[in-house]
This record gives C-alpha cells, sequence and structure tokens, in this order.
C-alpha cells in the first residue's frame, strides 16, 4: 500500500490494483463498493453456462458481481472506474456491457459536469435568479454554485429530489425526469425527449430539516455548454438511482 500526494491511496485487493481515497468517507458517490466473492466450495459449476469444473475447465469470479464463471463466460476484461481499479478487470458477459455503458459516463460526462455550466439560479420562491456557474467538485460529492457576491455547496447525499425540465415543459407536466429521494424513495416517472433547459433541485441543507429548492435555466444566446451540462446531471443522477440496488 503506498500513498500518493493527492489523496488517494494504491491498494492491492483480490481483483486487482485500486486507486481509492485515504480517507473512505471521501468515496465519489458515484463508487461501487466492490462485491463479495462466491466462495469456490459453493460452486462447482459456471453460473452462466453450467459447466462443470474441472482440472481442464477453470472457475473465474467477475470482478463486478463476485459470482463464479467459466473461462468462456467471463473471458472480457473491462474497465471499471466505479470501484476504482487501475486496469480492466475481468467481468462476465453481462456486467461487461453494464461497465461498457458507464464508460462514456467516466470519460466525457464527468468532465462536462466538472467543467461546469452558467445558470440562471432561483433560491427558494424569491423572485431574483442570480446569474451562477455551477459544477461538479473533483471528488464528485458536491455541486459548487459560484456567483459575483455568493458561493454556495450542495452536497449530492443530501438531494431530495431533482426534476430535469425539458423545453416547454412547467414543473408537473409529464416530459420531467423526476427522481426522488435518490437514498431511499422510488423512481416516480420518466419520459418525453425533449431538449433539457433547467433543473429544479430540492436538497436539505446542513443542520436544517427543511428542504431547500433551486431552480438552474440555462438563459442567453449560448446554451450550448448548460444544456450539455444539464444533460450530463441527468444522466449522473440516473447512475446514481439505478446503483441503489447494486
Amino acid at each position: 500500500m503506498s500513498a500518493l500526494p493527492d489523496g488517494k491511496k494504491l491498494v492491492r485487493s483480490p481483483s486487482g490494483l485500486r486507486m481509492v481515497p485515504e480517507n473512505g468517507a471521501f468515496n465519489s458517490p458515484f463508487s461501487l463498493d466492490e462485491p463479495q466473492w462466491v466462495p469456490d466450495k459453493e460452486c462447482s459449476r459456471c453460473m452462466q453456462c453450467e459447466a462443470k469444473f474441472d482440472f481442464i475447465t477453470r472457475k473465474h469470479h467477475c470482478r463486478r458481481c463476485g459470482r463464479c464463471f467459466c473461462d468462456k463466460c467471463c473471458s472480457q476484461k473491462v474497465a471499471l472506474p466505479r470501484m476504482c481499479f487501475v486496469d480492466p478487470v475481468r467481468q462476465c458477459g453481462q456486467c461487461s456491457l453494464i461497465s461498457q455503458r458507464e464508460g462514456d459516463f467516466y470519460d466525457r460526462q464527468l468532465r462536462v459536469l466538472m467543467g461546469g455550466g452558467t445558470f440562471q439560479v432561483t433560491v427558494d420562491s424569491c423572485d431574483k435568479s442570480d446569474t451562477m456557474t455551477c459544477r461538479l467538485s473533483n471528488n464528485h460529492r458536491y455541486l459548487f454554485l459560484d456567483g459575483d457576491s455568493s458561493h454556495f455547496e450542495v452536497e449530492l447525499s443530501r438531494i431530495a429530489s431533482i426534476q430535469v425540465l425539458t423545453e416547454g415543459s412547467t414543473p408537473g407536466e409529464a416530459d420531467i425526469h423526476v427522481y426522488t429521494s435518490l437514498l431511499e424513495s422510488t423512481y416516480l416517472s420518466e419520459g418525453g425527449t425533449s431538449r433539457v433547459c433547467g433543473m429544479l433541485l430540492q436538497y436539505r441543507p446542513p443542520g436544517s430539516q427543511d428542504n431547500q429548492q433551486l431552480r438552474l435555466e440555462a438563459s442567453g444566446d449560448d446554451r450550448k455548454t448548460p444544456s450539455a451540462w444539464l444533460a450530463a446531471m441527468h444522466k449522473a443522477i440516473k447512475l446514481l438511482y439505478e446503483s441503489r440496488d447494486q
């Protein structure tokens, strides 16, 4: 185990080398824990094709789900950044497809989110909106909002609900993408294919029992960057929601 100056450390697990935060409390909300491997003694056949393991047909564990497979059913080595692996790791067919789809999020969407976008931001029911830049922090745990005279942070784990607004829609219409209580409640609705133009966010500030609402709206002539940021944020929230059962 070796410590690095950027607050991360290199650790070796049975699955391979991982680059993880020195303090586990600062894990990215997009990260996944390594699974428990199915014990060898409990697995005499491949859990996909049911081939019997012997001296020739060896067993392999998928690094993402921890299940046991033969080489034919678990031969692909695919990048798995959600578990912080340094190199591509062995995964079963189903898991490798999921990891490949997530690759676009890590390769492109996270960069867009950390690059930020400029929005008109309204807090609660205030009539006045401020021009602010919103970006994802480098550790993926916070949304930073910076204006000319103000700055505040929203921790992703404190988000109660998000509505991604599409062009021509108002809150409550069917083509709003709604994710409520990412950590504990159910997914309400998703529909429509219109271009995203804004976001309503409900979150609970530290020390408060009440939710606060933020409304972010793309404005001005150049909407390409904020629209791309909103689309990336939609994918991020969807990924967080889908991760609850993983």
